[in-house]
């Protein structure tokens, strides 16, 4: 389960305490959970939020960088904390095939991402020429409209890894 945190939740000092709680009342283990992060939340009060992003991988949660290449980039942020995963930005992801320069980003931050032994996730792959792209460049991980649309968890089902396998379900691999 992947969820996006906001430079704001880090504010408050307690993020580790308000995860720990959520998991606990969810009963989701800690290996299962995602915190997705922008580059803001490292722009602010830098020390302090390195700090609970490694008391919460050092409880087993993984930290996701969202959105890289987008807005203040830097190298030095893949330097300053350990990441489990980059998220290359659907800004990059939707000229993939139309764009000689967007298709060298994603191709340069998947290979990034292999030397430093981060994953990467292609975000908003919405047609099956991005997909076969983002595979061929070497992505391992995507998501995006061509797997399904968002809807209301009233409309959500919910299959075990042998029911997705029969159903056919795409992977990047």
């Amino acid at each position: 389960m992947a969820v996006n945190l906001s430079a704001r939740q880090f504010e408050c000092g307690n993020l580790l305490a308000v995860v720990s709680d959520a998991l606990s009342a969810s009963q989701l283990a800690p290996e299962r959970l995602e915190l997705e992060i922008t580059e803001s939340v490292l722009l602010q009060k830098n020390a302090e939020n390195v700090a609970q992003l490694q008391a919460l991988k050092s409880a087993g949660v993984s930290i996701v960088l969202d959105d890289f290449a987008t807005g203040h980039s830097s190298l030095s942020y893949l330097t300053m904390f350990p990441f489990d995963k980059i998220k290359i930005d659907r800004s990059f992801v939707s000229e993939l095939g139309k764009r000689a320069d967007c298709t060298a980003v994603v191709c340069a931050i998947i290979g990034l991402g292999k030397s430093l032994d981060i994953a990467t996730t292609a975000e908003g792959v919405e047609t099956e020429e991005q997909f076969a792209l983002a595979r061929a460049a070497g992505c391992r991980e995507v998501q995006g409209y061509v797997f399904g649309r968002p809807v209301p968890i009233s409309e959500l089902t919910f299959v075990s890894a042998g029911q997705q396998r029969k159903r056919g379900k795409r992977k990047a691999q």
